[in-house]
């Protein structure tokens, strides 16, 4: 690349970054002609591309991206004091390259409607209308677990596979696109992680690749967890890159699927926000619910808790808190905290919907 283009691209970058933070006021306009404009074509072209791959393109090309950027790093890294200003210029040129490709391939989605604008969706609730919601869902939850077969007593194995579950998750959103079409889903493309272990000492279920189209789960994680964060990162298939508006679709996709097994990982994960919400505002009340929760229930979120537990690491840390700054640069002020919003959609939501 010439010393001129590369010089034009590194001064590229910075208005990039001014030019979204003019965006962001412009909400209306992202949701017109990107979010349900460009990015649907852009979308369903990669998953046409790369979902019939067995493996993830995605993992593979960061692969190399991280070979490369090492192998670039140990070739210059001797510029750094001798040329820091074209060093300097190579970085920035890069960067803005990539900052151009994650926001025209995806990134722009993190500045559309907020989704509860969109579904007409109250924000604000009482701790009266959360424990009224979050008793229906244990009642429901508890329900599901015996028509499941299973004693009360007695955690829920899944009858599929990893394979099979992404398969069934096509069901739940069909069936969720004919009440709102905005949250269409196809075609398929969800994969396990090549690098599951490593998303798993990162603390992470799964992860959307902007750059691929494609939708990685963490083969690692239980399976009644499974078809939660599959819905989870299909949704940002679809376009919704908040964490806590994925988090909600993927409770209303795994609510409508026909599959009992199915609906019932959708109950107790909305479940278990709804009690960890009121563990935080009522904490006697919390601890009067969990009585009424199936052990079997509570046996499963006990077994979520030390998998992850048994990987705890000091990098998770950083990759957490690394997690956490990018939201928030990414018009999610609240960051990681922000994916307790979904309590919120789910208690306005089903305050006239049936379980």
């Amino acid at each position: 690349m010439q010393k001129k283009s590369k010089l034009i691209l590194a001064l590229f970058f910075p208005i990039q970054i001014l030019i979204l933070q003019v965006l962001k006021w412009f909400p209306e306009f992202i949701e017109t002609y990107y979010s349900t404009g460009i990015f649907p074509i852009i979308s369903k072209i990669s998953r046409f591309i790369f979902g019939w791959i067995p493996f993830s393109i995605g993992d593979f090309f960061y692969l190399l991206i991280i070979l490369y950027a090492l192998r670039w790093i140990y070739k210059n890294i001797r510029r750094v004091k001798s040329d820091f200003k074209h060093f300097s210029i190579d970085i920035f040129a890069t960067l803005s390259v990539v900052y151009l490709a994650f926001n025209l391939l995806w990134g722009l989605n993190y500045y559309r409607i907020p989704l509860h604008k969109k579904l007409s969706v109250e924000t604000d609730y009482t701790t009266e209308q959360l424990i009224e919601t979050t008793k229906r869902l244990i009642k429901k939850s508890n329900e599901m677990h015996r028509k499941l077969g299973f004693a009360d007593s007695v955690k829920i194995e899944s009858p599929y596979d990893h394979k099979q579950i992404f398969k069934m998750t096509l069901n739940g959103y069909k069936n969720l696109a004919k009440k709102h079409p905005n949250l269409a889903y196809s075609p398929l493309s969800l994969k396990k992680s090549t690098w599951s272990l490593g998303l798993t000492y990162m603390g992470y279920s799964g992860y959307y690749n902007p750059f691929s189209g494609e939708a990685q789960v963490n083969g690692l994680i239980k399976l009644h967890k499974f078809p939660v964060v599959s819905c989870h990162e299909q949704a940002h298939q679809i376009g919704y890159a908040a964490e806590n508006e994925a988090n909600f679709i993927a409770a209303l996709a795994t609510l409508n699927n026909d599959d009992e097994f199915i609906q019932y990982t959708g109950y107790i994960f909305a479940l278990r926000y709804c009690v960890n919400e009121i563990a935080r505002r009522d904490i006697d009340t919390y601890h009067d619910l969990l009585k009424t929760i199936n052990p079997g229930i509570l046996k499963s979120y006990k077994e979520m808790r030390e998998f992850w537990k048994s990987y705890d690491n000091p990098f998770e840390v950083i990759s957490k808190l690394f997690w956490d700054q990018f939201l928030k640069a990414n018009n999610q002020s609240k960051g990681i905290k922000s994916y307790s919003y979904m309590v919120a959609l789910i208690v306005n939501y089903y305050e006239n919907e049936p379980f």
